[in-house]
């Protein structure tokens, strides 16, 4: 396609693009390359909000979409809390009832032996704090290889699938509600919320150390708590500038 890929530790999209169409088997395809959530320029909410208005605008002008590919790099050495509250955000925007259209793609297979790869591809499908409670549901899981054929394989299981209305777009466009009213707008802001009493908490127990660190006039292990203590502090105001 002609989407830009990024290479580097900074997000390489930072906001919505479409594709140049282009046909595999016959049918005409585009396709729609989103930011990510922890995206290094966007805060997770400007994230949601920019995707959650491009979906409901071509919703609007009768577009649908045949379905949603969701990427997972096989070479992550786990499914962090992170990857983990993505991917719910992910599934509360698609809906139960779009399972059925989404594609899990795993890639980056050439970073890691073989066997390792397959080992964490059998644990994401069959684990329930994975990816198995969609897969139950209609998903699938496919493993893209960085060929035009591996690509195209994956675009064919969708483009002769049912075109799926997604349920964030059912919530603002036919519902009304705001995106913060959403699904994937109120897990977004459980995660926030949780994310921040657990900084607080950290927070609170890094100031007791530095205080006992004073009592015992150990000025190393207070400057190395002061660093920790400052390093929390702005992970709160982050999660605070996000909400």
């Amino acid at each position: 396609s002609s989407l830009p890929v990024g290479r580097g530790l900074e997000s390489c999209t930072s906001e919505v693009r479409t594709s140049r169409p282009f046909v595999v088997s016959g049918r005409v395809v585009t396709l729609i390359d989103t930011p990510g959530f922890d995206d290094t320029s966007r805060s997770d909410t400007d994230i949601l909000t920019m995707i959650a208005a491009y979906l409901s605008k071509t919703y609007e002008h009768g577009a649908r979409l045949a379905g949603v590919i969701y990427m997972h790099r096989i070479s992550d050495f786990k499914m962090g809390g992170t990857s983990k509250r993505n991917f719910k955000i992910f599934r509360e925007l698609c809906g139960e009832s779009s399972l059925k259209n989404v594609i899990i793609v795993t890639n980056m297979w050439s970073e890691v032996k073989r066997e390792i790869g397959e080992a964490r591809e059998a644990e994401l499908a069959s684990k329930d704090k994975f990816f198995k409670p969609v897969l139950e549901k209609g998903a699938r899981m496919l493993r893209h290889d960085g060929t035009l054929e591996s690509a195209h394989t994956t675009l064919r299981y969708l483009i002769n699938s049912q075109a799926a209305t997604l349920r964030i777009q059912q919530e603002i466009v036919n519902e009304h509600k705001p995106i913060e009213k959403t699904a994937a707008g109120a897990e977004l802001r459980r995660a926030l919320d949780e994310q921040a009493d657990h900084h607080k908490e950290e927070i609170r127990s890094l100031k007791a150390e530095m205080e006992a660190a004073m009592r015992a006039k150990d000025e190393e292990t207070r400057n190395e708590l002061q660093e920790e203590l400052e390093k929390k502090q702005e992970e709160c105001l982050r999660i605070e500038q996000n909400s």
